[in-house]
C-alpha cells in the first residue's frame, strides 16, 4: 500500500486505455491524469523545483512564478504549498475556470494577463510579465518551463520508462507539443538507446512551435505562440498538426464510451488517428498516445454547448442516448 508524505510523491504510471473499441484503431493511451494535480505536468513540476532548491536558487523567501496555462500552475502550486513557499501563476483568459480556482485553494496567486501578443496569443505577454515582476525584487524565482532541462529530463526519468516497460516492443510513440517537455524527454530517452521507435509530435493547428502559421486557438494545453527554446527537431520523426474542432470531435467521441478527457489528449488521439491511418493502413503496429489530463477542468470549455457555438459554430458532435427516454 502506498504511504505517502508529499502530494508529488503519488503517480500511476502503468494505466493504459486500449483505443480499439471506441476509435476502431490499435492505439494505447497512457493515462497521465491520477495524481494529485490531475496532470503529467506534476511530474515535471516537482523536478524543477526540486533542482532549483538542489541549486541553492530558493531560499525561504523565495516566490516561486510561472507562466502557465492552467496544468503546470496547478502543479506549481501544489509542489509549493507542500513546500511551503509562495507561488504566482501568470496566465491568461483561456484558462479555464476550473484550473484558476484550483490553484488559488493551494494558495497562489493568479495573475491575468489579457493583452495579446502579435500572433495572436498570450504567451510573450505572459512572459514579458514574468520578466518584469522578476526584474522588480531578486525575491522572485521564474523556473521558466519553456527553456528549464529539468522540464524534459522529469519524463527522460519517470514517463518514457514507463512506457518502454509496458510496451518493449512499442513502435510509435505520439506525444503532444507545448512547452515539448514530455515530447523532448520521452524522444531523448528512446532515441538514445536506439530504439526502433517512431517518434510523432502531435501539435494544434495554429500554433508556431514547428514553424505553423500563427493563428486564433481556444483549446488549452498544445501549442504555441512562441517557439519553446526545448524543441530540438532532430530528435522526432515527424508532426501532426490538428485543427481544433478535430480535438472537440475526439474528445466527445471518447466521453460518449465513458472517458472524459482533456483538450491535448483529444488532439493527441485524433492526430494519432490520422497518423495511422496515413502510415499504417490496415495495419496494426504497437502504437502508444501520451493523454496529458482528465476532463473535468473541461466542463465549463468543450463539454459546454454555449461555448462550443460560441468559438466553433454547429459541430457534429457524436450521438449520445435520448436521456430524455427513461425506462
Amino acid at each position: 500500500m502506498p504511504v505517502i508524505k508529499a502530494p508529488q510523491e503519488f503517480n500511476v504510471e502503468d494505466l493504459f486505455i486500449d483505443l480499439r473499441a471506441v476509435l476502431g484503431t490499435a492505439l494505447y493511451l497512457k493515462c497521465e491524469g491520477f495524481n494529485f494535480a490531475g496532470s503529467v505536468k506534476l511530474k515535471a513540476a516537482a523536478e524543477m523545483v526540486a533542482a532549483a532548491e538542489r541549486d541553492g536558487l530558493i531560499g525561504r523567501d523565495s516566490v516561486l512564478v510561472e507562466s502557465s496555462s492552467g496544468n503546470l500552475g496547478v502543479a506549481l502550486a501544489m509542489v509549493a504549498a507542500d513546500r511551503g513557499l509562495r507561488f504566482v501563476c501568470v496566465t491568461d483568459p483561456r484558462c479555464n475556470t476550473a484550473s484558476r480556482r484550483l490553484m488559488r485553494s493551494l494558495g497562489a496567486e493568479v495573475v491575468i494577463v489579457e493583452t495579446q501578443d502579435s500572433n495572436g496569443g498570450y504567451l510573450n505577454s505572459r512572459i514579458s510579465y514574468v520578466r518584469d515582476l522578476c526584474a522588480s525584487s531578486p525575491r522572485y524565482v521564474w523556473l521558466n518551463q519553456y527553456a528549464n532541462p529539468g522540464n524534459w529530463r522529469a519524463h527522460y526519468l519517470h514517463t518514457a520508462p514507463a512506457i518502454a516497460r509496458s510496451f518493449p516492443d512499442l513502435e510509435v510513440l505520439f506525444v503532444g507539443a507545448g512547452t515539448t517537455g514530455t515530447l523532448m524527454g520521452c524522444a531523448r530517452y528512446f532515441k538514445e538507446r536506439g530504439a526502433p521507435v517512431t517518434i510523432v509530435a502531435v501539435d494544434a493547428v495554429g500554433s508556431v512551435t514547428f514553424g505553423g502559421i500563427p493563428e486564433r486557438r481556444m483549446v488549452p494545453g498544445l501549442g504555441t505562440s512562441v517557439r519553446p527554446e526545448l524543441v530540438d527537431e532532430s530528435w522526432l520523426d515527424d508532426v501532426v498538426h490538428v485543427p481544433e474542432p478535430d480535438t472537440i470531435m475526439a474528445c466527445h467521441s471518447l466521453a460518449a464510451r465513458g472517458f472524459l478527457f482533456g483538450g491535448s489528449t483529444g488532439t493527441v488521439v485524433s492526430g494519432a488517428s490520422r497518423w495511422l491511418a496515413e502510415k499504417y493502413p490496415g495495419e496494426e503496429p504497437v502504437a502508444v498516445a501520451v493523454s496529458p489530463d482528465l476532463g473535468e477542468r473541461y466542463l465549463d470549455s468543450i463539454y459546454e454547448e454555449g461555448w462550443l457555438r460560441e468559438h466553433f459554430g454547429r459541430l457534429d458532435l457524436p450521438d449520445r442516448p435520448d436521456r430524455s427516454e427513461r425506462p
